[in-house]
């Protein structure tokens, strides 16, 4: 599953560092950060599950600034009607409803939703596959970000773990990898810089931390970030960056998660990048990149 998205995610054109462009995307404002330094290698640290080869992008890409938010979540809602299909339909938390908190209680099945509407104003078309239609999309039936590319020319979707992984800790100056998404081998100021070690309490608004070292926002603690990863055997989706009542060592490069993809709880949230369609004269260097993090990745696990 891992070889076969790398092979067809995007690359768009080449920003500045940092830069921060805003689009109006089905109704819904966006906000993303473009990441470069394209062909950029794969960390070889080890994961605490004896992985490695994580964060090698063969191409460009942007990806959201801040967690979606209940705002932008509210709006998709109000166009497209609530996420139904796999998980049972969408489950809005008491609580923690303030425009611009990022959105809790949002399942894999319904965050891939979104990214659907994103891509074509319809929660079952886009980069998800699934049986059914906008009114019920059914059950999840895979990932084809290929067909969708084609199709649509830029698509919105959940970032790749090597999507997001690159974004948090590949430093824009493409010296390498750092263990926190600051920069640096040193966890963040809880509560200034970043969202975590509360034991109760909820996530802040989007933004209220300090900036990344690549221009994102919390991916840091406040809320665990969904992403296509399939750990396993399938019946789990990726989780990274920790969440507001997390440890700091939960936020670090170190720190693999993951949950069933139905699952709606108030510490997981995500983020969405944009792609576009790979042109020819990146396609070798994407499919040599891909096969050389799995080959890194499968001789960590023997």
């Amino acid at each position: 599953m891992r070889r076969s998205i790398l092979l067809v995610v995007a690359a768009s054109v080449c920003f500045a560092a940092h830069s921060t462009r805003a689009d109006m995307i089905q109704g819904i404002g966006m906000d993303f950060v473009p990441i470069g330094n394209a062909g950029n290698a794969p960390d070889t640290r080890i994961m605490i599950d004896g992985t490695s080869g994580y964060g090698a992008v063969g191409y460009d890409y942007s990806i959201g600034k801040y967690e979606v938010t209940y705002g932008q979540w509210s709006t998709f809602v109000a166009a497209a009607g609530a996420p139904t299909g796999s998980d049972g339909g969408y489950d809005i938390p008491p609580s923690y409803t303030r425009a611009l908190q990022p959105v809790t209680r949002a399942s894999w099945y319904e965050a891939v939703q979104f990214c659907n509407y994103l891509t074509s104003g319809e929660k079952s078309l886009g980069a998800y596959l699934f049986s059914g239609n906008n009114a019920n999309p059914g059950a999840f039936l895979g990932v084809d970000r290929a067909t969708a590319l084609t199709a649509y020319g830029t698509i919105y979707a959940l970032p790749t773990e090597d999507e997001w992984y690159k974004a948090a800790y590949y430093k824009p100056d493409g010296s390498g990898y750092s263990h926190y998404a600051n920069g640096t081998n040193t966890p963040p100021i809880a509560g200034i810089d970043a969202l975590y070690g509360v034991t109760s309490g909820e996530p802040w608004d989007v933004g209220a931390g300090t900036e990344e070292q690549n221009g994102t926002f919390d991916m840091m603690g406040n809320l665990w970030e969904w992403n296509e990863a399939s750990l396993v055997g399938g019946s789990n989706r990726g989780l990274r960056g920790g969440a507001f009542f997390s440890d700091n060592y939960h936020l670090s490069s170190y720190y693999r998660n993951g949950y069933y993809p139905y699952f709606q709880g108030y510490g997981e949230g995500f983020r969405v990048v944009q792609v576009v369609p790979v042109p020819g004269a990146f396609l070798l260097g994407t499919i040599g990149l891909a096969f050389a993090g799995w080959k890194l990745r499968r001789r960590q696990r023997h």
